[in-house]
């Protein structure tokens, strides 16, 4: 090996004696970090290892890092004194416009931004705010994606401020971040509401890195009246995912008004098909079963979490968002508008080099408020859609 080592140094010192300085190029360039879509300042605090070496770490050790172990790896004296919410506090701006090559990776065909993207930055934000709240003892993971909503929608590119900080946490192994995304003030000036772009909360598990059983978090510590706002709020939004988990179809059958109302849908079905009845399916109705669109891809390494082996939340996030657009998109046979997001819940870790299976139905449909119309005189309707993973 050293010899030819050797070889191709002399012979690549024989081709710099017959080139001019003008006709050399570098081949290749090593760069840190370069995986994914994600803002290069959120990724560098994400993916701290690179693949090979994660790899080969994992060989040499002959242990699976996706399986639990009975031996805690969190110290049972850790500090848990509550922490108070500025203490958590990040912010990134996004020079989209200041950096054409960039505003490259943020932007669709139509030249508006691309909300995929943008969430895989949130959800890179948010793991960022909450190691910054826990440390590095524990693994943290997202649990859920609390409704995303758009307040004010971009009219011009510009530069974007991420910002966020947790907003709740009482000592268990959940917390709730608060983030937003808003035009990037100029110097030391404030935001605007109206500069709002969206606004969201994830939920956030610490889990121990070996057990993968929950931990105890520091609580936050209220300090201001507005902190106790965004505090009770985000209890408001604990209890009211409890509530919703016992009522989930999962755990409850259909209540009597949800079981008239599938019986009577079932009923005005029948009728469509019966050859003594009249009533015919409108033509601009649809079965349920023909709006599904799916798509199965391999989860590969360059969309990975912190911890290597496991897929990054914020691109499931952007890929399931993605193919709900096509499906709105292919069931209008227009370009929606995207106007929120549902809470999502991540139910088990996606590991790389699975196959992920998604599916996209069109779960409801309805005409749209005439404020959600805005100028246009075209009448609109609003799309629900629903998507399902394995």
């Amino acid at each position: 090996m050293q010899a030819l080592r050797a070889a191709g140094r002399t012979a690549l010192s024989q081709q710099k004696a017959i080139r001019t300085p003008r006709h050399s190029r570098r081949l290749h360039v090593t760069t840190r970090n370069g995986t994914d879509g994600v803002f290069k300042e959120l990724t560098e605090m994400r993916v701290r290892t690179p693949w090979v070496e994660a790899l080969r770490k994992k060989e040499e050790e002959g242990l699976d890092p996706t399986k639990s172990s009975s031996t805690p790896a969190t110290p049972s004296d850790r500090d848990l004194t509550p922490k108070r919410m500025a203490d958590s506090y990040h912010r990134v701006v996004i020079p989209l416009a200041q950096d054409p090559w960039l505003l490259d990776n943020y932007l669709n065909a139509s030249g508006h931004i691309r909300l995929g993207t943008i969430f895989m930055d949130l959800d890179a934000l948010s793991g960022v705010i909450a190691y910054k709240h826990t440390g590095e003892s524990v693994t943290t993971v997202t649990a859920a994606v609390d409704r995303i909503t758009i307040n004010h929608p971009l009219k011009e590119l510009c530069d974007l401020e991420l910002s966020g900080q947790v907003t709740f946490a009482t000592g268990r192994s959940s917390m709730e971040i608060s983030i937003q995304v808003a035009k990037a003030p100029k110097g030391d000036a404030s935001v605007h509401k109206e500069d709002v772009l969206m606004t969201c909360a994830f939920t956030m598990v610490s889990l121990d890195p070996n057990t993968k059983k929950p931990v105890a978090i520091c609580p936050v510590k209220i300090e201001t009246e507005e902190e106790r706002r965004l505090f009770e709020l985000g209890e408001k939004n604990y209890n009211t995912k409890k509530a919703r988990a016992k009522t989930g179809l999962r755990k409850q059958t259909p209540n009597d008004e949800e079981s008239d109302l599938i019986h009577a849908m079932w009923l005005r079905q029948l009728d469509y098909h019966d050859p003594n009845n009249p009533l015919r399916k409108p033509p601009n109705t649809h079965y349920m079963s023909t709006t599904t669109l799916s798509s199965s891809q391999i989860m590969q390494p360059q969309y990975r979490n912190r911890h290597n082996f496991m897929i990054f939340g914020g691109y499931l996030l952007k890929t399931t968002f993605e193919l709900a657009f096509c499906a709105a998109a292919a069931f209008s046979h227009s370009r929606p508008t995207f106007l929120s997001l549902d809470p999502s819940t991540f139910d088990n870790p996606v590991p790389v080099g699975s196959v992920l299976y998604l599916k996209a139905t069109v779960a409801y449909t309805e005409p749209a408020a005439a404020s959600e119309e805005g100028e246009s005189d075209t009448p609109s309707t609003r799309v629900q859609i629903r998507i399902d993973s394995k």
